[in-house]
């Protein structure tokens, strides 16, 4: 569904309007406010021209060929080279979702007014998110710094009528987009081109749908983990306030407020209040507020650095209207995008390796005291066998992936840009996480159910109910082997579009208040 209109204020992005951005079709203005700042830095441009001074990437050449002055006659050429020849990204496209938000962070970026383009530039980018013009931008070819200078290459290819893009469900030439809707191509002035590359924008909205997703992973993790405990007659002693409180871990007292509250009223935990044997619950169950309360502090935090990057100014140099400075920096390197990435990473991971410890619980009877492999007739039916070991593939898997992207470094361009951060890939790798870990999780779920459905005519908590509900409209409970993975894939479904918490949002939402 069409997200509101809002417009944007330059380093006063909300985190709603990145996820409104990135959740499906927006239209976005500029706050007026903006745009004499934004002329200022292109006049101080223009200035610097006119007293035939060398300032990089305006009358120079680029990286390790900045000492190299160019002509006042072919800047427009090496503004338009610089597009061309920065084009050589690889691999797959990257989604609808991150083009929309590399479109919002560039203009919103550049309409801080430190940049020195014209607000045509600015206009030209909000112009191809309205019209849903989405440059086709490939995944690969970024290291993070100098700018995510391939990524973002292509990305200008569409303002200049060059390249592809997808409009209206096709990929088409993007001159003829831009006619189709009424626009020209952008021819670029002294410095534009460069401004238009350098920046972290293409990292950081990898890294915010990375952030988007980890969130409705953990959303989804707290109410099925919740289920699981309910499925294995859990105790819900070790969720206690008091328990949380001693320690004061905000994430932790967070999820056992939310995991307490999923629990409350079940008949399965009442039944065996005072006679269970067991003393203590595995670490899966009992420790879920310790592991998924800091998987949740790990994802605000980054979720805040990630916020300050997106009201950055990354370019360089940078323009300083009030004094007419144009300053060489190094705002372009994208290490705080890279650790957030890397932190996300781990989160991801952690989310996915205790649910598949809880998954290996639930078909162990010695364990969970229900029948062997969640399947009656075990033996003659494996159950939930080989489902267990797709989980412990991907959470395996997700173990290599969680390796930090940000302690590595190669040097670039003749040893000019001679140390990088890695963050696209560092953002990039997390949706191959969030799959694995959706898929895990939609395991769990599936065993979870199948558990508390064994339990009947006892139920589970009336919130729990809820969402034992929403998953069985999808999926019937499973009374016999049969073709197994279309119900895998039907609950990864509902765990990567949110559903699992759609029946208790209110609840879930106290997982985030005041991160």
């Amino acid at each position: 569904m069409k997200q509101p209109p809002f417009a944007v204020v330059p380093g006063r992005l909300q985190w709603s309007d990145l996820q409104a951005c990135w959740a499906d079709r927006v239209q976005v203005s500029l706050a007026p406010e903006c745009l004499a700042k934004i002329d200022a830095a292109a006049e101080t441009v223009q200035r610097i021209l006119a007293t035939k001074r060398p300032a990089y990437g305006i009358n120079t050449g680029f990286g390790k060929l900045a000492r190299t002055r160019i002509g006042d006659d072919q800047l427009r050429e090496l503004q338009r080279n610089l597009i061309l020849s920065h084009s050589v990204g690889t691999g797959p496209p990257l989604t609808d979702a991150v083009v929309r938000l590399v479109l919002l962070l560039k203009a919103a970026s550049l309409a801080q007014g430190f940049s020195g383009v014209r607000r045509d530039v600015v206009y030209g980018l909000l112009d191809l998110l309205n019209h849903d013009i989405l440059p086709q931008i490939p995944s690969k070819g970024s290291v993070g710094a100098s700018g995510d200078l391939a990524p973002l290459a292509h990305m200008t290819l569409a303002l200049l009528g060059e390249g592809v893009v997808r409009f209206r469900g096709e990929i088409v030439a993007a001159r003829k987009a831009l006619e189709q809707v009424g626009l020209r191509p952008l021819v670029l002035e002294a410095k534009e081109g460069l401004a238009l590359i350098n920046g972290t924008q293409v990292s950081t909205a990898l890294a915010w749908h990375g952030l988007f997703m980890a969130r409705r992973l953990l959303d989804a993790s707290a109410v099925i983990g919740a289920a699981s405990v309910d499925a294995a007659k859990g105790s819900d002693e070790p969720f206690d306030p008091r328990i949380q409180a001693v320690r004061g871990q905000p994430g932790q007292i967070a999820v056992a407020a939310v995991t307490r509250a999923l629990l409350s009223d079940s008949e399965i935990r009442q039944s065996h209040l005072e006679n269970d044997p067991r003393v203590q619950d595995p670490y899966s169950l009992r420790c879920q507020p310790q592991v998924l309360g800091a998987c949740r502090d790990l994802i605000a935090n980054a979720q805040r650095t990630l916020l300050n990057e997106a009201n950055a100014v990354t370019d360089n140099p940078v323009v300083f209207a009030e004094t007419d400075e144009i300053l060489a920096g190094g705002n372009f390197h994208a290490q705080p995008v890279a650790f957030a990435a890397d932190s996300l990473a781990l989160a991801i991971a952690e989310i996915g390796s205790i649910a598949e410890r809880r998954i290996a619980l639930l078909i162990d009877a010695s364990l969970s005291g229900l029948p062997p492999f969640l399947v009656e007739g075990a033996g003659l039916n494996s159950g939930f066998m080989i489902a267990h070991v797709t989980a412990a593939a991907l959470a395996s898997e997700n173990k290599s992936l969680a390796h930090p992207a940000s302690i590595d470094s190669l040097p670039t361009s003749a040893n000019q840009e001679d140390h990088v951060s890695m963050a696209t890939f560092a953002a990039r790798r997390l949706s191959e996480m969030v799959e694995n870990t959706a898929t895990i999780l939609a395991i769990e779920w599936l065993a979870a159910a199948q558990g508390i459905d064994f339990h009947r005519p006892l139920r589970t908590s009336q919130r729990l109910q809820r969402v034992q509900e929403r998953l069985r409209r999808e999926v019937a409970f499973y009374d016999r082997d049969r073709l197994f993975a279309p119900d895998i894939e039907a609950a990864k479904c509902l765990v990567l579009t949110g559903a699992v918490s759609e029946s208790c949002p209110d609840l879930v939402q106290r997982l985030w208040d005041q991160s």
